[in-house]
């Protein structure tokens, strides 16, 4: 059997849509596949090789595997499919395609599932403490389910907002060939002629709960917000974390933006199955593209879409997992350096669907490209560099989603972090839409999410006050759980811009207003942000990079000598495991070494 590995364009139909039964391959039996591929240097060799391994071949056969499937490259396809939520539930049927797609180049791929946690059911209840973990838990089973079955390639689709970076995480951690394809975003809900996402339906409680909506029309919306299958439609961390798949190279270029109901995403996820075919040939591996340069490519597409500020996190956990240093800070140089130019939800007016149509991922890194704001020398999992890629992709002038780079919405990133005397490590908040970015006013603090919730639900806050959540961290929470409710709930009351918001946990990517989140250090270790007592001055400035609490040093060292540790409820289970590891926010809230302490590779055993 050869393979001709095609071009992106290649075998398609007038639709677009990919004709995987006869374009792709140029097909002869002469010989096995395992040739190509050198299989005695393969990981799999541990599992099919020799007649010490006959038990382990039984096994393959009882699933329907002939002699030749078990010689070729097993390519692991792994996906976050549940019924948990809409995310999710497309990502089983287009992992059949990715299969075909790597059958047909000459692998035997074997699938598996793991776990996601959906934001959107766990936000605003104790079950957000589950969110970030499963991240980790994520990478962790993947990682498990590639040693303990020693396959040779990996391809990973995924939808909710962690089970992206958990995906990627493993790929670089793991260092096989790898493949990542998001299973696509939801399409846009109607309600009274607006197309409206999940982030209208949170700001619609908040509306609700002072007698501006009732409860026919709440009902209303919350049957129309989310109409079909994938991830929340606005600029949210899933297709933020899609920008960044594509951006940083782990992502076929242009497989980000297809919503997740259009079949025209069976054209990527066939190609994706192939494309790691032609990458276990080549041994292009994802260290080979995560590098530092591609961290800068990605952070630099968050910037400039208004993406969310989960990124700051998830984007020093990829590189974590690659041995390279590439913290909060270091994030937060590339947002100060880039323009910010796509009007998307939840800063701006327009969703997923609309960016794809406008022409999609591609054509905001073609603007970065020709600005100078991308490196273009960058490998992908095309095996060419950014450059190659961008090469044909034009700017689109008969759209409104994207702007040009000479005439930005800001001329640095809709992402801002920083850097004072509440925060000395650090802390995010997203700027995108906002008017004014210098607040100054009296904390109130709450000591866990649900009791400022109840007082935002109850309006027992005043227009200029400074909300402090804390012990909501990645220790303390434990999980560093997101905010949405709240800060939804200020927005349907009409003061998300009378108000702002502080806390050592996060933020959801449709939060919007001035919500700065992970605050560190955390509560939970004794940071500023512990000793803050209700009326404290906080002043924020997000054009200078600055929080600062308005306490002398002397008052803060007082505070700190009667300061003691809280215990939360979670002293056993996952919950409690998580807080022995995990580290703070700045470094990504990662909960192992990294590669820099790692003593072999497992694509090298």
């Amino acid at each position: 059997m050869t393979v001709r590995f095609c071009s992106h364009d290649s075998g398609r139909d007038k639709t677009g849509k990919l004709d995987y039964h006869n374009a792709i391959l140029t097909l002869s039996l002469r010989e096995p596949m395992s040739k190509h591929f050198g299989k005695s240097k393969l990981v799999s060799r541990h599992t099919t090789q020799g007649p010490e391994r006959a038990p382990h071949r039984s096994y393959l056969y009882a699933m329907g595997l002939n002699r030749a499937m078990i010689d070729q490259p097993l390519v692991g396809v792994v996906t976050t499919w549940n019924e948990a939520a809409p995310c999710n539930i497309s990502l089983a049927r287009q992992a059949q395609v990715v299969k075909k797609g790597v059958s047909a180049a000459g692998g035997t791929p074997r699938e598996f599932t793991t776990i996601t946690v959906t934001d959107g059911i766990a936000m605003g209840h104790q079950g957000m403490k589950s969110s970030l973990v499963s991240r980790d838990i994520i990478t962790d089973s993947v990682e498990l389910t590639m040693r303990g079955h020693c396959y040779d390639a990996l391809v990973g689709l995924a939808g909710c907002d962690k089970s992206l970076p958990g995906l990627m995480m493993a790929m670089v951690r793991l260092n096989v060939p790898s493949v990542f394809m998001y299973g696509g975003s939801i399409l846009p809900g109607k309600y009274k002629g607006q197309d409206i996402t999940v982030q209208e339906l949170f700001e619609a409680v908040g509306k609700h709960a002072v007698g501006a909506m009732t409860d026919e029309e709440l009902e209303e919306m919350e049957k129309v917000a989310c109409p079909s299958a994938g991830s929340c439609g606005g600029q949210f961390t899933a297709n933020t974390m899609a920008c960044v798949a594509e951006a940083i190279g782990l992502a076929l270029p242009g497989s980000g933006g297809l919503p997740a109901p259009y079949e025209a995403r069976d054209a990527f996820a066939f190609e994706s199955g192939e494309a790691v075919m032609h990458l276990l040939k080549e041994k292009i591996r994802p260290r080979d593209i995560v590098t530092r340069k591609s961290l800068e490519n990605a952070a630099a597409v968050v910037a400039a879409t208004g993406g969310s500020t989960n990124t700051a996190l998830h984007l020093p956990a990829i590189a974590h997992e690659a041995g390279i240093d590439f913290d909060l800070h270091a994030v937060g140089e590339i947002f100060k350096r880039t323009p910010y130019i796509a009007d998307l939800k939840p800063g701006g007016k327009y969703n997923a669907k609309d960016l794809h149509e406008a022409g999609g991922i591609q054509m905001i890194m073609r603007v970065l490209f020709e600005g100078g704001y991308l490196h273009g020398d960058c490998l992908t999992v095309t095996g060419k560099t950014v450059a190659h890629n961008l090469a044909n992709v034009k700017f689109n002038p008969h759209q409104v989603v994207v702007r040009p780079l000479d005439n930005p919405f800001t001329q640095t990133g809709g992402v801002v972090t920083l850097k004072g005397s509440l925060a000395p490590e650090g802390a995010i908040v997203k700027v995108a839409g906002m008017k004014n970015l210098q607040f100054r006013g009296p904390a109130r603090c709450f000591n866990r999410e649900e009791d400022a919730f109840a007082a935002v639900e109850a309006r027992n806050y005043r227009e200029g006050e400074v909300i402090v959540i804390r012990y909501e961290g990645p220790k303390g929470g434990p999980g560093m759980r997101e905010m949405l409710a709240t800060t939804a709930a200020l927005y349907g009351q009409g003061t998300g811009d009378k108000v702002a918001l502080i806390t050592d946990g996060r933020f959801s990517g449709a939060t919007r207003g001035f919500c700065i989140g992970h605050v560190g250090p955390e509560a939970a270790v004794g940071g500023p942000i512990a000793l803050i007592k209700d009326g404290d001055i906080i002043r924020i400035d997000a054009e200078a990079g600055t929080i600062e609490l308005e306490v002398s040093p002397e008052e803060l060292a007082k505070r700190r000598e009667s300061w003691q540790p809280r215990e939360t409820d979670y002293t056993s289970g996952t919950l409690w495991k998580y807080t022995q590891t995990v580290g703070p926010a700045v470094n990504g809230a990662v909960t192992h070494p990294g590669a820099t302490a790692e003593k072999h590779v497992y694509a090298d055993i």
